[in-house]
This record gives structure tokens, sequence and C-alpha cells, in this order.
């Protein structure tokens, strides 16, 4: 017989004035490789339509169902109810700004910190749409790929112990977006200008190495290594 499961939502509209804070039980039928996106689609589409999460690509590539679960930040179209115990307890992520529910707005934080940190290529070189991308080695290609791969899905920035107790650490989505253009060729910042940007207390070394941001990063990036990496080097330019 397929197994019943307790979906427990924390339900809040802090919009509306006479809204508080409580849990909402939904008690529902277990289905084959059921994920806790298709478990708040049922609730929604036949318990309770005014249940808000967020969701676009179903898998695992936009980031917008990451939410605590079981008190740990992941996405939710890929958490299987079956690696769960027969209560599951959902809560938004926290540190971001709540809409309603479980739907929390990422956006504008993770536009603060693109802004923060001067996420894009910084360059002298005039763009020319009718030139061939300027070629670099395979390997740092490579490098820079692997940074790319995070979706902004916040659970690092959820996870984060730092990022609870100081409100103004750029987080390890931050630090890896810093990373990532100082790997790349394209751009022409030098290891002074990145200091400017996050070597202070807010950046690398706010950071208290708990590893939270790696240990719930859904897309397994090096955040550990490169946190590491870019501590070292900006720590030498003050020597």
């Amino acid at each position: 017989m397929a197994r019943q499961l307790t979906i427990r939502v924390l339900r809040y509209d802090p919009q509306s004035g006479d809204s508080k804070p409580y849990f909402k039980d939904y008690k529902i039928e277990e289905t084959d490789s059921m994920t806790i996106y298709l478990a708040l689609t049922y609730i929604r589409e036949n318990m309770d339509a005014g249940l808000s999460f967020d969701f676009v690509c179903r898998a695992g590539i936009c980031g917008s169902c990451a939410m605590m679960i079981n008190g740990r930040p992941k996405l939710g179209c890929r958490s299987l109810t079956k690696d769960f115990e027969d209560v599951i307890t959902l809560l938004p992520l926290p540190t971001f700004k709540l809409i309603k529910d479980l739907s929390v707005n990422t956006g504008e934080w993770m536009d603060g910190m693109s802004k923060r940190v001067e996420s894009w290529i910084h360059t002298s070189k005039e763009f020319d749409i009718s030139n061939l991308e300027e070629r670099i080695e395979p390997d740092v290609a490579d490098e820079v790929f692997e940074l790319d791969r995070c979706i902004e899905c916040g659970c690092c920035v959820a996870g984060c112990g730092t990022k609870l107790i100081k409100e103004d650490f750029v987080g390890a989505v931050g630090l890896n977006r810093v990373a990532r253009f100082e790997c790349d060729p394209h751009d022409e910042r030098t290891i002074d200008d990145y200091y400017e940007l996050v070597g202070d207390d807010n950046g690398i070394f706010g950071c208290m190495t708990l590893l939270g941001c790696e240990d719930t990063c859904p897309k397994h990036l090096p955040l550990q290594n490169k946190i590491a990496y870019m501590r070292r080097k900006l720590a030498t330019i003050k020597e």
C-alpha cells in the first residue's frame, strides 16, 4: 500500500495585517518518484489553492523551488519524498524577504549581490559582435564554466551560519562569483581590485569556514576550495 505522508507547511502572508505564522498539515498519499514539488503541486491543485511556493523548470536548473525541508535548504524538485520520514516539514528560506508561505524574493538579494561584486567582465577592449570570440585555453574555460553553473537558488546563503548572524555578509554565492571572474582571462581586474570588493569582514575574511554552503549546494560547486583560494590570494597582497 502507498505510504501516507503529512506535509507540514509554514503558512504566513506578511502582506496581510491579519496573518500570523502557523503550521498547516496536509495528508496525502505518496506516489512513485514523488518529489516535494509534486507533493506541493498536488496540495495546491486539490486541497489548498492559496498555498504559495515557487517553481519554473522542475529540473534543478532554475533554483526557484529552494526551501527548508526538515531544517535543511534543498530544491523541492530534486528532493524525493521517499528519502524522508512520514512527516515532512517545509519552511521558506531564511535571510531572504518573505513573499508568502514558501515563496521568498531571492532575486532582489541576488541582484544586490551582483552589483556589489560588479558581476560583469571589466575590459578596456571594444566589443565587436562581428568578430570571433577571443579564444582561451580549454582548461581555463572549464574552470570558468564550473563556477558559472551556480543557479542562484539561495541554498548556500540559507545554510550559511555567518550570513545568519551578519546581515551584510556577501555569502558563498558572492564569493564564488568573484572567483569566477578572477580566473576569467577576459576580465582585466587585478587582485587589488577584488580586495576592494570583498577584502573585509563582510566578504572573504568574514567566512567562518563552517562549510554549510558546500554541504547544501545542489550543484556541488567547489565552494570550499574557491573560498580558500580567494582568501589566500587576498591575504598575500597585504603582507
